[in-house]
This record gives C-alpha cells, sequence and structure tokens, in this order.
C-alpha cells in the first residue's frame, strides 16, 4: 500500500499531467521536433531566469501585424 500523496506532491503531479497534455496537443498540430525545441528552450529560460511574460509580446506583435 502506498502513502497518500502529500499537497505539495499532488500539485506537482497535477502540473507534470498538465504539461503532458500541451505536449501533446503541440505534437499533434506541429510535430515532435517543434514540441522538445519548445520544452527545452522553456528549460532554458527557466535555468537562465528569463520571465516568459517578456517573450510573449513577441508573438503577440506578429500576430497584430
Amino acid at each position: 500500500m502506498t502513502d497518500p500523496m502529500t499537497d505539495e506532491e499532488a500539485s506537482k503531479d497535477r502540473f507534470f499531467k498538465e504539461l503532458g497534455m500541451i505536449a501533446e496537443r503541440m505534437i499533434a498540430a506541429h510535430g515532435k521536433d517543434f514540441a522538445m525545441g519548445v520544452l527545452v528552450l522553456a528549460a532554458r529560460w527557466i535555468a537562465e531566469g528569463k520571465s516568459f511574460a517578456e517573450h510573449r509580446g513577441a508573438s503577440d506583435d506578429r500576430a497584430a501585424s
């Protein structure tokens, strides 16, 4: 029998499942290479302490033009 998850473990599990669903949608829409590239880039930004909000404006600007 396993011990019930702590609140932190349950939270991490929800995020992992959510990320998995996002990855599956990216693969379906743009392929595995795109999905892997995005996830690696996200990991790099996290490691470098960059804000995702700063980069969001670039794609928003392109969509507006």
